[in-house]
């Protein structure tokens, strides 16, 4: 069921019990995380923290922990399924789902005793009515039908006649019924997508419970963000959402003119500048000729895989009067005496405030080093052909010995990969057919057990919704052929496949998608 009341129904609940986090591992999920783990310290509520990758993950620590605890809390995982299905846990065992993941699984949002949904009803949800897939079993046992009242035996052949013509009819309304309970499922459950961001939901119970911080909000921005980048969200639906952030940094962060010693460099203070931005990958920790190349828009426009693309690269910015050894630099864009001490003063006022800048730039190198093997790979993939139209879609797969093919195996980096692939194949193809299909892609995963990683991302067009199918699409083409298939990521577009498998999965997916 849906929490209508996040203080009562879920944190004064929790604030007095011992509880579990499970928490998956996206960005989103962390920022969630620490702002709830910020209230939990705040009110010294007793909790233990399990990070999880998938549902194996998930299943192995609930049996785990299942004796030692009655209240859950999942961030990022378990509203799409049915989650006492996967989990059967005890009756009294509760647990409280703050997920993005859409749609909800509908055993979830009707069960009221042990699923408390932490979600914003004001997502665009269109949960079907419980009426209108689920039904009472016991009006199908009625008018069992007594022969011993003795009537005359003609009365009772006609009274016996009326009840067939009963029974047929009602088993005629519960086929009726069963065959559009099939169709509103089936409506309800084709597209995979993402709600709001769960670290804005945890930033409103903190501020609904007037708790919330700076450092909060700042987890609620990241986590946000984060949704964007990774193109899990419409443009309209951040904008949205931007809009409601910029409330709270208005409200936490106005300055005082009339304010006394007042230090000159406030790291604490956030605010968003509506300003034109370069939204190019990191370009303010890197070099600019770096950034255009690794950033998935501008590698994918002057198809930087080529030799002519470079070419036009060069001849971009000698346009702009931008000379080769400036732009090779780090980024500059600041006046020269902040330059020089901006990173003493930072580094001056984030040790007061515990920062950890090692792991922060530790971090910078790790996703330069992930935009740089995406490129190169996609390079790779459309210089060699690999990306190739199966009819209903597109279809690229990773051999064994590619560089870097570890790093892809992993969901999260394969669906980065994917999606930048699909938006450069897009800018490098002349067929327009082509142009408007959807991607899937595959990546060794294990060569020991024979497994490969699959994932299936939307077209590329410019009115995309986010929307993905391929969710039920790879568990339906996996029923028909009995292909040996792990659902194991909690986004239901990336699975677990074994290779030899691959063959027949690929043409039940094209026949199902044709």
């Amino acid at each position: 069921m849906f929490v209508s009341d996040f203080r009562k129904e879920f944190y004064e609940v929790v604030q007095s019990q011992r509880v579990l986090l499970f928490v998956a591992s996206d960005v989103d999920a962390l920022c969630a995380c620490k702002i709830l783990q910020a209230l939990f310290q705040c009110d010294h509520v007793q909790y233990t923290l399990v990070p999880v990758s998938g549902w194996q993950e998930l299943e192995t620590s609930f049996l785990e922990h299942k004796e030692q605890f009655r209240h859950f809390i999942l961030i990022n995982c378990g509203a799409n399924v049915d989650l006492l299905d996967i989990l059967q846990p005890d009756e009294d065992t509760i647990f409280f789902v703050c997920d993005t993941h859409r749609p909800v699984n509908v055993i979830n949002v009707y069960n009221n005793t042990q699923i408390k949904l932490l979600i914003k009803q004001d997502d665009d949800l269109e949960v079907p009515a419980y009426e209108d897939i689920f039904r009472d079993e016991e009006e199908d046992e009625e008018h069992s039908g007594n022969d011993s009242d003795g009537s005359e035996p003609s009365e009772k052949r006609t009274r016996l006649e009326e009840e067939i013509v009963e029974e047929t009819m009602r088993r005629r309304q519960r086929r009726e019924w069963e065959a559009r309970r099939r169709d509103i499922l089936f409506d309800y459950e084709q597209y995979e997508y993402h709600g709001t961001s769960s670290a804005m939901v945890m930033f409103e119970l903190a501020w609904m419970l007037s708790k919330d911080l700076n450092d909060m909000l700042w987890w609620a921005i990241v986590g946000l963000t984060d949704q964007w980048v990774q193109d899990k969200i419409t443009q309209m639906k951040y904008v949205t959402d931007v809009g409601v952030l910029q409330r709270h940094v208005s409200r936490h962060n106005h300055r005082n003119e009339d304010e006394e010693n007042t230090l000159s460099v406030d790291c604490t203070r956030i605010s968003f500048e509506y300003e034109p931005s370069l939204r190019l990958a990191l370009y303010q920790h890197w070099s600019l000729h770096d950034s255009l190349c690794n950033t998935s828009y501008t590698a994918a426009r002057f198809k930087l895989w080529s030799v002519h693309g470079q070419k036009r690269l060069q001849e971009f910015l000698a346009d702009m009067g931008l000379p080769l050894k400036q732009v090779k630099q780090k980024f500059q864009a600041m006046d020269i005496s902040l330059k020089e001490n901006l990173r003493e003063m930072i580094e001056e006022s984030a040790n007061k405030f515990g920062s950890n800048l090692d792991k922060l730039y530790h971090g910078l190198e790790l996703a330069k080093k992930q935009l740089r093997a995406t490129q190169q790979t996609i390079a790779s993939c459309l210089c060699t052909n690999l990306v190739i139209s199966q009819g209903p879609f597109l279809y690229c797969s990773l051999m064994e010995g590619t560089p870097d093919v570890v790093l892809f195996s992993r969901p999260a980096s394969l669906s980065l990969l994917s999606k930048h692939l699909l938006k450069s194949f897009v800018c490098s193809t002349k067929n327009r057919r082509c142009k408007l299909l959807p991607l899937v892609m595959a990546a060794p995963l294990s060569v020991e057990h024979g497994t490969v990683t699959m994932v299936g991302i939307p077209p590329e067009t410019d009115s995309s919704d986010r929307k993905n199918f391929f969710g039920r699409a790879f568990e339906k083409a996996a029923e028909s052929t009995s292909s040996r298939m792990l659902h194991n990521h909690f986004d239901l577009s990336v699975i677990e496949l074994k290779a030899e498998d691959r063959s027949k999965f690929l043409d039940a997916l094209i026949s199902l998608l044709s």
